[in-house]
Order: structure tokens, then sequence, then C-alpha cells
């Protein structure tokens, strides 16, 4: 299981990588081991604006359907359409094919709320 240290994280197992003005959004690959195989991705529409804690789209695996909580605030620039193609790339490539959306945050002192890498472990540790 692979935690990118040049990541943010959140207890929901969201990764958030910070980009020129924009923060990049993804679940972790300890959840999609959790979910087991992705079979299809709900993501919200360009111009969308997620809150912080809210749900922004869902996975569905073959065991289960899980909400997707937005790690900060914002309105969603861009999402991977190719996962409504492929969702198998959640499965093969949590942190770089499989990202989901891109949010122009609405305040990013949200960003300061999130975990690094060696406390997103720690949470997994516990579960």
């Amino acid at each position: 299981m692979s935690i990118l240290k040049d990541l943010k994280y959140t207890k929901e197992h969201e990764w958030v990588k910070q980009e020129d003005g924009t923060v990049r959004i993804g679940i972790t690959d300890f959840a999609q081991a959790e979910l087991g195989d992705i079979v299809f991705v709900e993501l919200p529409e360009v111009d969308d604006e997620i809150k912080k804690d809210e749900p922004f789209g869902s996975v569905e695996s073959v065991k289960t359907v899980s909400e997707l909580y937005a790690p900060i605030s914002g309105k969603v620039v861009a999402i991977n359409e190719s996962l409504s193609d492929s969702p198998e790339f959640v499965n093969e490539s949590p942190y770089e094919k499989a990202w989901m959306i891109i949010v122009e945050p609405s305040d990013s002192s949200e960003l300061d709320e999130l975990l690094n890498a060696d406390q997103y472990e720690r949470v997994i540790n516990e579960d």
C-alpha cells in the first residue's frame, strides 16, 4: 500500500495534491484496496460547488457503494472523464490515472486542516 509523501489526506481516505491555484482530488490506495474492484464512479459536473466534508460523488465496487467526501470547499474546474469508461483505473492507479476532480479552492486555509502522510498512516493503522 502506498502513501505518497507530497500529498495531503483526509480521514475519509481522499488525497489532495496542491497545484497552481487548484487542487487535484482522488481516493487513496488504502481506500481502493478496501473497496475491491471499482465498477462505477459518479462525479460532479464542471462548475459545481463542493463543500468541505460533504459528499461530492461516489464510487461503486463489487462489494458496496461509498460516498466521496470533499476535503475542501470550492468550484470544480475539471473532472476525470476517463473514469466513466475505465473505473478500474481507481484500482490500478489511484494517484495518477484515477484522479477524480480538480477544484479551485474557495478557502485555501482549509488545506492546512488536512493530514500529512505520517498522520494519514496513523489513521489507517488505527482502523
